[in-house]
């Protein structure tokens, strides 16, 4: 029989699934994001600018990026003269940059300590970095690994080129263990090492054509890779040489045992690559299956466990009152990896401020690292719901005691001021629009991408212009509290009308015309909340549903405007509470070992164990992503989608205390 030439259809997955009842297929919902160019940082936000005094006996030099053998590596680090006059230079780089370099952070409860490991035996003493904050960096002393391990350090503008010792791969074993494969790679001498995530891969199309009438018939090479579970990609660069003759024996002896389900390859499991100096370990995994890398002497060695569960727990006193911690936490049979950071929001020289991606406006989305960077943020997670096909925000956002977009459909939002207090519940705002005639006007929405029936007001925080979302709008211009101009929105996404500084602009989708404001009315505005105690808060993100209030679960999704889907559906979570003492929970939850991410019920639960007295939802699944010191903590940056608004730490630097 022959078929038609057409794309793979439902019946040719159930062909596939009926003859192979061992495989599954799942949604990834990972993307890769590209980075946006750093805009100008709003003079409102607190600025953390790094100065002289930041360093024991000032400034020599500075940057942010690290040449490491040839390779350039994004982190920013520092130089300074260790003493007066001595020529010794010592050089610290940020946490991003040392754990680019294979060097694990160890727990610690010192904020101006940080025990590090690197190449050593259980038993033996870490060594100790000091640290210190300045902007949105703590940076670690390399001195004292550099020395003992025999590093070159040389500052050349801003790059920090790192020169090591030329180290040889003297072979590669396999090991199994309870939880899956290890890899060992031997080594001469201790060597820098970085893991990376790979992009996604399209997987291509299939005609039907291609695939055999039998069953059990070989599937062509291109059905293979199309068919198949979805893999991660991962690559281990490790600056070391490998005889060639070697490399090639252990990639035709490598064999990675995989669950049954998880059998049909589209690539090489495992591959070993070299170039001069330097050897690529490329793992192609399927989603679930993660690499934990690790570092041990006595022989020198890499190992490389491929594992469900891959995160090493943490607690490090990151900055005085802010502490980063990742474990699992059980809930009934299942680990969830939770990453957080606890914030004591009481303490001196911190601040707590929504941020968003672009310049000037409110429409735009970015990564949360792009946007922490521009805004200077020691630490962020994303926040609120957007409109991910016109970057438009759906939800509160206030700062400094300004609305600049309101909430919608009585979502739960938190709100806090700079004493450190907050309040999460459901927020509703109501605005009106009195005008001279007498006429009172209900304002639906404040610069939002939220469509519905009634009037909508736009301010120059929106933009500098404003283009209708729906066809057929009466736009009424407002300046100095008087309308001064009535126009027709026309089609929606057509024609971009200007919103003048000094007023806003009226957008009416009632199909009432703005003849009703005939130019020259006077106009005031009122406004308030519901519950009326969230006003008393300067500043607040919306986001929902509700999770936590007063210590007890009180989940009801369908109450804020969520979808029935939308309260089923497991997903990667972020989320923000308050404990009991007044610390700030801001934590991102992914899929449980061996499963998927977790309901909104078990987010509320994981929290409610963490200590939340009061918790909130925030946006989740490729959003989910959680800032610190200039990389995420919780996931791989090429995992990240881009969002419209985050939640912003700040700290402020030694100069700033003077």
């Amino acid at each position: 029989m022959k078929r038609k030439f057409c794309l793979l259809p439902t019946s040719a997955l159930l062909w596939l699934l009926t003859t192979a009842p061992w495989l599954t297929f799942t949604a990834a919902n990972a993307q890769l994001q590209a980075p946006v160019t750093p805009p100008v940082t709003p003079s409102s936000v607190p600025q953390n600018t790094p100065s002289r005094s930041t360093t024991p006996n000032g400034l020599l030099a500075a940057g942010d990026r690290i040449s490491l053998n040839g390779r350039i590596l994004s982190a920013a680090w520092r130089q300074w003269e260790a003493q007066p006059a001595t020529n010794r230079i010592q050089t610290a780089i940020s946490d991003v940059g040392l754990m680019q370099l294979g060097v694990d952070l160890l727990n610690t409860q010192d904020v101006t300590r940080q025990p590090i490991r690197w190449f050593t035996t259980p038993d033996t003493p870490p060594l100790v970095s000091s640290i210190w904050h300045s902007g949105a960096y703590r940076y670690l002393d390399l001195s004292q690994l550099a020395a003992k391990v025999g590093w070159q350090l040389q500052s050349e503008g801003d790059v920090l080129r790192i020169t090591t010792p030329a180290a040889k791969i003297t072979g590669l074993r396999q090991g199994k263990q309870t939880w899956g494969d290890r890899l060992v790679v031997d080594l001469d001498r201790p060597t820098p090492w970085q893991l990376t995530q790979q992009p996604p891969v399209t997987k291509p199309k299939v005609p039907l054509a291609e695939l055999p009438d039998d069953p059990k018939q070989q599937l062509p090479s291109q059905a293979v890779s199309a068919l198949s579970p979805p893999y991660q990609q991962w690559k281990i660069a490790i600056d070391a040489a490998i005889n060639p003759e070697l490399a090639q024996q252990l990639n035709a002896n490598l064999a990675i045992q995989l669950p049954k389900q998880s059998q049909i390859s589209p690539t090489p499991l495992v591959k070993l690559g070299t170039t001069a100096n330097l050897t690529t370990i490329d793992l192609n995994l399927p989603v679930g299956i993660f690499p934990r890398v690790s570092t041990l002497s006595q022989p020198n060695r890499i190992i490389i466990d491929l594992r469900p569960d891959p995160i090493v727990e943490r607690n490090i006193l990151w900055a005085r009152g802010v502490r980063w911690q990742q474990k699992y936490i059980n809930l009934g049979r299942d680990r969830f990896p939770v990453t957080w950071l606890e914030v004591n929001p009481r303490t001196t020289g911190l601040a707590l401020r929504p941020i968003w991606s672009a310049v000037n406006s409110l429409i735009g989305t970015a990564p949360i690292v792009t946007t922490a960077q521009r805004y200077t943020a020691a630490a962020a997670i994303n926040a609120g719901f957007f409109n991910r096909n016109n970057k438009l925000p759906l939800g509160a956002i206030r700062r400094e005691g300004r609305w600049l977009s309101s909430p919608i459909l009585n979502r739960g939002a938190i709100a806090w001021n700079d004493a450190g207090q907050f309040k999460i519940g459901r927020l509703q705002r109501q605005e009106t629009a009195i005008a001279s005639t007498g006429q009172s006007l209900p304002i639906v929405n404040l610069n939002s991408g939220y469509i519905q029936a009634g009037i909508s007001r736009y301010t120059s925080d929106w933009g500098t212009t404003y283009t209708p979302l729906t066809n057929n709008e009466a736009i009424a211009i407002v300046q100095n509290n008087q309308v001064t101009a009535n126009l027709s929105g026309g089609l929606a996404g057509k024609t971009a009308f200007p919103i003048p500084l000094n007023g806003y602009l009226l957008a009416f989708r009632t199909g009432s015309t703005a003849n009703l404001l005939p130019i020259g009315t006077l106009l005031r505005l009122t406004d308030g909340t519901v519950p009326s105690e969230f006003a008393q808060y300067p500043h607040a993100i919306g986001a929902g549903p509700l999770l936590v209030q007063n210590r007890q679960i009180v989940l009801n999704a369908k109450a804020e405007g969520f979808s029935d889907a939308f309260s089923r559906q497991t997903a990667v979570r972020s989320a923000i509470g308050v404990t009991a003492t007044g610390n700030l929970l801001i934590a991102t939850v992914h899929n449980r070992v061996g499963g998927t991410g977790s309901t909104l019920w078990e987010t509320a639960k994981l929290l409610q164990q963490m200590g939340s007295i009061d918790a909130l939802n925030l946006d989740g699944g490729s959003s989910t992503s959680l800032y610190l010191g200039g990389q995420l903590v919780n996931r791989s940056p090429v995992t990240a989608a881009r969002v419209h608004n985050g939640f912003g730490i700040f700290l402020e630097t030694e100069s700033r205390k003077q």
